[in-house]
């Protein structure tokens, strides 16, 4: 029984029966150790799809993902995975192979300090250096991951610890995780006294509603309430897409109706949101009347950007159910009109401004392909890159659960969506799991498409190309004069030959008129497959904030065209509309 062999049986103890990684020489005794074991050990093609793989498996499961590299390059390829768990609040432990302690500091082969190198993008990081160390470590390791606002956890082996006599080392025991804090009574009175003289309250939730597992306190709170909610990127699916109470995603590329119920509300009740400059745009004229209830476990984020008028700090779960029954009695009682007028004037503006599928010509039109696609499948998992795809998959995809929403979402890291989407299919292999790429970010892990075929993972991506880097070439004619700088990607390879090399099936789609068929064959197909998708190099993600601009000055040449048409020729019906 060496420290290795040791490692395997702890993983198992702590619930680990999955785990990703890519071996070399300072991880090899780990490696020989599994040879041997019950853990299944996914085999990526890249040291960043088994960071990013993890990354998926925890965020689709809500348990702690476990990926594993050697030493040097293979410690420093995991890092933008890492870092991509650390904003976004994702439980993992990362296992990292090191030279031996004797060689530790000497520049030796494929050394590098993962511990300092790291530090920055963990919640914590461990170093062994004696074998006796291993039972503490991985004990702690797991505890940090999952307890509190979740985070990634690094164990650095050197490679003569892994060797080493382990029959003395106890069973692993895990450590249990200490219940989240509950608010105190007089910030609940205080959020409460707020709530109830509000007018025109708005609720703002954000990722915390899904990491506290609170999904089901929120809708019960929104229902009881019937208080009009936007929600963040990461929040989204908290309350479900149809909801006549969800105004939709708020923010740089929210909806109109978001934006503008924030910009005029009276009260924010932010609930595991943290006022992130994507979606607030200009800080300063960021909800100019509102002041703000927030709720959140992690009291450094209360009133960190934006000053908190109260501040619920605890589990977000209890917040919610304590406040729920008294802010219903509140709410529909005094001031109830007030409330009413209010509720009624958003959901108008929703309507007015709901995003329209009917655009003509015969290219294929992205928003209106992903959202049949939810329609389509409407309990997958969607997994997405960063990019243009990633907003119309935020815009339009019928999402009704957060943890079906896998998106990379403060780092914003291309190359994340095949790998992720692996992680969530293993993580539960029943589940439908759809990929939506774009053709830079595809690129970035494509060699993933191997780690697909070797373990027949049903994963179906679309894959939306239009040759270019979208996201910066809409910027670049937005806001650079139309100069575009290193934005051409015609020279592209044929996508559906590189997923035929790999033994996946490919399909194409590059008419409108042909896209309910392609769907349908994409769903239908036996296993892995691709569709990809020609779409208009100029098609732009509407609304935009720009930057340095509030959230209420949305550019949106459609709406615009369409508001400007009904104010030419009013209807009855527009005549009584709120004003954009």
């Amino acid at each position: 029984m060496n420290a290795a062999r040791w490692l395997a049986q702890a993983l198992i103890a702590e619930g680990v029966d999955t785990l990703f990684g890519y071996p070399g020489g300072a991880i090899m005794p780990f490696y020989d150790a599994l040879h041997a074991s019950p853990l299944k050990h996914v085999l990526v093609r890249h040291e960043q799809g088994a960071a990013f793989a993890a990354n998926g498996y925890a965020r689709a499961s809500g348990r702690v993902g476990v990926c594993v590299a050697t030493s040097g390059p293979g410690a420093s390829n995991l890092v933008t995975g890492i870092a991509d768990a650390m904003l976004d609040s994702v439980p993992m432990v990362v296992i990292t192979g090191q030279v031996p302690t004797t060689l530790m500091g000497t520049d030796a082969f494929q050394e590098l300090d993962v511990f300092g190198m790291t530090m920055p993008i963990v919640k914590h990081s461990f170093l062994a250096r004696r074998v006796e160390d291993l039972p503490r470590m991985v004990a702690e390791a797991f505890r940090i991951a999952r307890s509190g606002r979740p985070g990634p956890v690094l164990i650095d082996l050197p490679k003569d610890v892994q060797v080493a006599d382990a029959a003395h080392l106890p069973a692993h025991a895990p450590l249990p995780v200490e219940a989240p804090p509950r608010p105190s009574d007089a910030s609940l009175h205080a959020a409460l006294a707020l709530i109830a003289q509000a007018h025109k309250p708005v609720v703002y939730g954000g990722g915390g509603i899904a990491l506290g597992e609170a999904v089901p306190a929120f809708r019960t709170f929104v229902d009881a309430t019937q208080i009009p909610t936007v929600l963040t990127l990461r929040g989204l699916g908290a309350l479900p897409a149809q909801h006549p109470l969800n105004l939709g995603m708020l923010g740089m590329h929210g909806s109109r109706a978001a934006n503008l119920a924030v910009q005029e509300a009276d009260l924010l009740i932010v609930v595991g949101a943290r006022f992130d400059d994507r979606a607030t745009g200009k800080l300063a004229e960021f909800a100019p009347h509102a002041r703000v209830v927030h709720m959140d476990l992690d009291a450094a984020e209360i009133s960190k950007l934006r000053h908190a008028d109260v501040g619920v700090r605890g589990d977000i779960r209890h917040s919610l159910t304590a406040l729920t029954l008294p802010c219903a009695a509140h709410l529909h009682g005094r001031h109830g009109a007030a409330r009413r007028g209010w509720r009624a004037a958003c959901q108008q503006r929703a309507r007015e401004h709901a995003a329209r599928y009917d655009a003509p010509g015969a290219t294929v039109y992205a928003p209106a392909l992903l959202k049949r696609l939810s329609e389509l499948a409407p309990d997958a998992v969607v997994s997405c890159d960063v990019g243009q795809h990633q907003m119309w998959v935020a815009q339009h995809w019928q999402l009704a659960d957060p943890r079906r929403h896998l998106t990379s979402g403060a780092l914003g890291a291309m190359g994340f969506g095949l790998p992720a989407a692996i992680g969530a299919q293993l993580q539960d292999p029943a589940a439908q799991v759809v990929c939506v790429s774009g053709d830079g970010s595809f690129l970035m892990n494509v060699q993933e498409l191997a780690t697909l075929r070797r373990y027949r993972l049903p994963v179906k991506i679309v894959l939306l190309d239009n040759q270019a880097l979208g996201m910066v070439r809409q910027w670049q004619e937005l806001f650079f004069d139309k100069r575009y700088s290193e934005i051409d990607l015609s020279d592209n390879p044929d996508f559906g030959a590189i997923a035929r090399a790999f033994g996946i099936q490919a399909l194409q789609v590059e008419r409108a008129d042909e896209v309910e068929d392609a769907l349908a064959a994409l769903l239908a197909a036996d296993g892995p497959a691709l569709l990809h998708v020609a779409i208009d190099q100029a098609a732009n993600v509407w609304p935009l904030v720009p930057p340095n601009h509030n959230n209420a000055q949305m550019l949106d040449p459609a709406l615009d065209a369409a508001a400007d048409a009904r104010a030419a020729s009013p209807s009855e019906d527009s005549r009584h509309a709120i004003p954009a």
